[in-house]
């Protein structure tokens, strides 16, 4: 569904944030791109929605494909409707409207009026809490009920690819635990293909079919997530296992060391 090919992105004509991307996302599966700060997951999945436009990034070399349309210099809109829908980092409500009205934001482009209320129960079959919320600013929701409306939103769009940007930054190991399980059943009911970035490996790789592993802008490490939960790398440094299987303290997990053999 989604092939990324040697991309590289610069911002500003100056600074090389990409350096020869490469990935894939088949039809129906969900994708982890894991990696520590600054590795270059955001700006990957920015370089696919073309929000890169407005930080002054743009793609120069490579390829984007999406259903087998490379897609690396359109406009957002045009991205967007294609069925590209990227949910972003920091929990985007418009907080001012209420949790309906911002669900139905997500409906904007969509005429099909019928399919739209039954998109819109599956939802609230999906988030029960958002019946609930349904008359309440955005703005006065927690962290976790945020997450749950922005991601419902981003399903009212009827996406063919969502690009999730660190869904469980800062939220309770419960609220997530919803949400992942909503994912994999959207996933599962919906055929609906999915790229996640995550910085947390093991929340990443419980969910997803395959992984990718980013460092300074480029893809270190890939193959299927099981084989990657079972990577002695992976474990030491995105887990915290050391190779005996004992857990390491934060401190002695060294997140920019990598073994030469990655980037060989």
């Amino acid at each position: 569904m989604l092939e990324l090919v040697n991309v590289e992105m610069v911002y500003s004509r100056l600074i090389l944030a990409l350096k020869g991307v490469s990935l894939e996302v088949p039809d129906g599966a969900i994708v982890a791109l894991l990696g520590a700060n600054g590795a270059g997951k955001t700006t990957t999945l920015k370089s696919i929605s073309g929000l890169q436009y407005a930080e002054e990034g743009e793609v120069t070399r490579g390829h984007i494909r999406f259903m087998g349309k490379e897609i690396e210099h359109m406009d957002p809109t045009a991205i967007y409707r294609l069925g590209i829908v990227q949910v972003l980092e920091g929990r985007r409500v418009l907080e001012h409207l209420t949790v309906m009205q911002n669900l139905i934001v997500g409906t904007h482009l969509r005429s099909d009026l019928d399919q739209i209320k039954t998109d819109m129960d599956s939802v609230f079959q999906l988030f029960p809490i958002l019946v609930r919320l349904k008359k309440r600013a955005a703005g006065y929701l927690s962290g976790g009920e945020k997450q749950i409306l922005v991601l419902g939103r981003a399903l009212l769009a009827r996406p063919k690819l969502m690009l999730l940007d660190e869904p469980s930054m800062g939220l309770a190991p419960l609220i997530f635990k919803v949400i992942s399980d909503a994912l994999r059943t959207v996933n599962y009911e919906r055929k609906l293909s999915m790229l996640l970035v995550e910085q947390n490996a093991r929340i990443a790789l419980a969910i997803s079919h395959l992984g990718y592993v980013m460092e300074n802008g480029r893809i270190v490490l890939h193959g299927k997530a099981e084989e990657l939960r079972n990577n002695e790398d992976i474990k030491e440094f995105y887990l915290g296992m050391s190779i005996s299987g004992e857990r390491k303290h934060y401190r002695q997990v060294k997140h920019y060391k990598r073994r030469k053999r990655w980037l060989g």
